[in-house]
């Protein structure tokens, strides 16, 4: 894995772990951007990973 990888991977789990707050403490409407941010970019970080693997 390159370093752009792991920094997506790590933001999809920031993203991931504030949308559940958010959900918890104001509901799902409020929580709507930052758990879409986290389903996109863990879109592309398994994209980069099929890419990755369809090079070898």
């Amino acid at each position: 894995m390159k370093l752009l990888d792991y920094i997506l991977f790590s933001l999809t789990a920031a993203f991931l772990v504030i949308g559940i707050y958010e959900v918890m403490a104001v509901g799902i409407g409020q929580a709507y951007s930052p758990l879409m941010i986290s389903v996109i970019l863990l879109f592309v970080f398994w994209y980069r990973k099929s890419q990755r693997e369809q090079k070898k």
